[in-house]
């Protein structure tokens, strides 16, 4: 009996879930733990390496452990709700540090709940892939519903990478009065010693020589600063690029404005606040001697800690209910055995047959390549391009690189299949991959802010990647064939089941690289937490005596070296590698093929 589309959405279903969840960690993870809650990032680089060379060994356990499970729901059914179930509770704990944990505290946590979500992922994800025999004839039903499972994972994970930033923000915001850990302190100007600048910004919204100084001169300024502990320590630092900000001065809303507020202590012995504002509100402003109006900033740090905790639970709770759905649709086979692979044979398989040791080496190389880049990527758009809007535009990016990626593969690709043969295309996609990148370096470095110029290297690269995913599982599968003909064995099974850890290899690679770069060049949130009173006060006058200060700019411009030249570097190794042992050409298949057949 052929399957039903009952049956055939079920099985999607689940893999829409399976790869939110996985895109989820995958991609944000890393800035959770580094950028919001302040771990250090080689720390984290290295946990998520660990995790992914644990995984060579746990994959291969876990396929074991399941082929020898004989319940009256069968096999596959039992493991795949178990570690579904435990795999969304630990996804919600790994997103919910608790914030009183500082230093080791917060490094053990990250490195407790990342490996034990990356095993009971693993729990989950080696029964769903392997009970596709189980309910299904074989053949041509059996490849469409592998293509249909991947192609719904392939939504999954464009959901995930399109909808979180702004869904993370949208939850955080609607969430942080509502919070336990949150802090809110008001108090009233004249209680403190304060000293505020009303500073005017020109046309390009740089700070000039402009200002006027108000020295505890205020009729009724309230300032209300909502964080956490974590914000409220030693000296209290807010600005509007680490805090959203509400802002009346002396009835004008400012068109354009900034703001750095520091205390020197949580006890606010000392207070200093600059507002940044444009000429026309300047003059409203300072036509009275007098401060008169409401501040309020929110820390942003605390809005995204906030919002990825109950982002993780909606998709943890959408990833069970899911899966509850494939497991009670899909009714497996009793009698199907699975195949495993130990981690010997793996290694076993790949020393003996040279094409697959190739191809596997060049999927890492190429999914690092990619990897680096989406690991960065938030960092970008958040420091470099920057800007208040840069979670839309994050969004916006990552829509069209994600629709660009989905059409290569089901449109691109078909279309240069017609007038390319497999190798030819591979290359036309490297090349294409590469010269995105140089684009893009070359639009970063120019200083474009524009997020729309950057859909054309995001076509090249993103389309090249999505085509390349295609290419290489057909490579994949041609090494079989290969290591039939050469050692007079068919080790599918064992070779297929390395292309997911090959795959965790490389983003656990593509992190620890990210992680380099971050610590490297000091990239992280709140990256005014230096910022002092005194400091503060040292800047003011300065502008007051028209010495600019020179930005230090070497942090983006290494970031933007990083997110381009690296991948290049790596696809150019990736290029040479193959170029080099790969010799399955279409005649060398056919030959293999008909010797096969001959036997």
């Amino acid at each position: 009996m052929e399957l039903k589309f009952k049956e055939k959405a079920a099985y999607g279903l689940g893999a829409v879930g399976k790869d939110m969840v996985y895109m989820l960690s995958a991609s944000y993870v890393l800035y959770y733990f580094q950028d919001i809650l302040g771990v250090s990032a080689i720390a984290m680089g290295v946990i998520l390496l660990v995790a992914r060379i644990f995984d060579a060994f746990n994959d291969p356990i876990m396929g074991i452990i399941v082929a020898k499970t004989k319940t009256k729901w069968g096999k596959f059914r039992p493991w795949l709700l178990i570690g579904t179930i435990t795999n969304a509770v630990i996804l919600i704990l790994m997103f919910s540090a608790p914030p009183s944990l500082d230093g080791k505290g917060l490094v053990a946590y990250a490195a407790v709940t990342y490996i034990l979500w990356g095993v009971t992922y693993t729990m989950m994800d080696i029964p769903y892939w392997s009970m596709i025999p189980a309910f299904t004839k074989g053949g041509k039903e059996r490849e469409g519903l592998s293509a249909l499972a991947r192609s719904c994972a392939g939504v999954g994970s464009a959901l995930v990478t399109i909808i979180t930033v702004m869904a993370v923000s949208a939850i955080g915001t609607a969430m942080t009065g509502k919070s336990k850990d949150n802090i809110t302190r008001d108090f009233v100007s004249e209680t403190t010693n304060f000293t505020a600048y009303v500073i005017q910004l020109d046309d390009d919204s740089n700070p000039t020589s402009t200002m006027t100084l108000y020295l505890n001169g205020f009729n009724d300024l309230k300032v209300t600063l909502k964080g956490t502990e974590k914000v409220f320590k030693d000296e209290v630092v807010f600005t509007d690029e680490n805090s959203d900000v509400d802002l009346i001065l002396n009835g004008v809303e400012a068109k354009t404005s900034k703001i750095e507020y520091v205390a020197d202590s949580v006890d606010d012995v000392n207070v200093a606040v600059a507002f940044y504002v444009d000429k026309e509100a300047y003059d409203k402003i300072t036509e009275s001697g007098m401060l008169t109006g409401e501040l309020t900033m929110s820390s942003n740090i605390e809005v995204e800690r906030i919002g990825f905790k109950y982002f993780s639970m909606v998709v943890g709770i959408l990833f069970v209910i899911f899966i509850i759905v494939t497991c009670v649709c899909i009714k497996e086979k009793s009698s199907v055995d699975m195949e495993t692979a130990s981690v010997g044979q793996m290694f076993k398989a790949l020393v003996q047959n040279d094409q697959a040791m190739t191809i596997v080496l060049t999927i890492v190389l190429v999914n690092t390549a990619t990897y680096i880049t989406s690991n960065l990527l938030i960092y970008f758009f958040k420091y470099d391009l920057a800007g208040s809007n840069w979670q839309g535009n994050y969004t916006l990016f990552n829509t069209f690189a994600g629709g660009i990626q989905i059409i290569a593969m089901m449109a691109f690709f078909p279309l240069l299949r017609k007038a390319f043969n497999t190798l030819k295309i591979f290359y036309i996609c490297v090349f294409s991959a590469i010269g995105g990148y140089i684009i893009l370096l070359a639009m970063a470095l120019s200083g474009t802010k524009n997020v729309f110029p950057f859909f054309v290297p995001g076509f090249f690269i993103m389309g090249a990647v999505g085509i390349l995913n295609v290419i290489v599982t057909i490579f994949l599968a041609n090494t079989v064939d290969y290591g039939e003909w050469k050692n007079k064995r068919r080790d599918e099974s064992v070779i297929f089941s390395m292309q997911t850890f090959v795959v965790k290899l490389a983003s656990g690679i593509a992190a620890l690289v990210a992680s380099i770069c971050l610590t490297v060049f000091n990239i992280q949130e709140n990256s005014d937490s230096e910022m002092t009173f005194q400091s503060l006060i040292d800047k003011i006058e300065d502008l007051k005596n028209n010495v600019v200060e020179k930005i230090d700019s070497s942090a983006v411009t290494g970031l933007r070296m990083v997110m381009t030249m690296t991948p290049i570097f790596v696809l150019i190794i990736a290029l040479i590698v193959f170029r080099a042992k790969y010799k399955l050409t279409d005649e060398k298949l056919e030959e293999i093929s008909n010797e096969i057949h001959r036997a």
